[in-house]
């Protein structure tokens, strides 16, 4: 039976704070039109790449966001931005998703990504410093594997 104390201990207000503020930010951003309007700028700002190029850099950009908000609020977030941006390219917008979730998923860089990774912090005495050394090289290797292998099972 586990103790109930530590648990306790476990379950802190900061790591349901970070949560609940994470998810409150995805909410806002779709219900205020940000969503709609990140996805004009993402476009704007990735013109002349081919459709490959701009569902590469939505990933990374939804990696870096999952490293600063919780993994939910980088899919709340990324997900109708994906389809805004699919939709302009004039392509389907599956890859464009996917990128999204496989980019929200990539919160290893920073305690801050995945509620787990700040409980294993306060419990193991990790600091910040020791996520972004580890995390880091990981992002970019699974960034750059997705960057390869998502065209070749979506035709984009």
């Amino acid at each position: 039976m586990p103790d109930l104390a530590r648990v306790g201990q476990a379950l802190s207000t900061p790591v349901i704070m970070i949560i609940v503020a994470s998810l409150a930010l995805g909410l806002a951003l779709t219900r205020s039109g940000g969503a709609d309007y990140l996805a004009q700028v993402m476009v704007a700002a990735s013109a002349g790449l081919p459709p490959v190029g701009v569902m590469s850099a939505l990933m990374l950009v939804m990696a870096i966001l999952s490293n600063v908000v919780s993994h939910n609020a980088a899919a709340v977030i990324g997900t109708p931005i994906a389809i805004g941006i699919a939709q302009k390219l004039g392509v389907a917008p599956e890859a464009f998703v996917l990128a999204v979730m496989f980019g929200a998923n990539m919160g290893y860089a920073t305690p801050i990504g995945y509620q787990t990774n700040v409980l294993i912090m306060n419990a193991g005495g990790y600091r910040f410093v020791d996520f972004l050394r580890v995390g880091t090289p990981l992002v970019l290797l699974m960034w750059l594997t997705l960057t390869f292998l998502l065209p070749m099972f979506f035709r984009i």
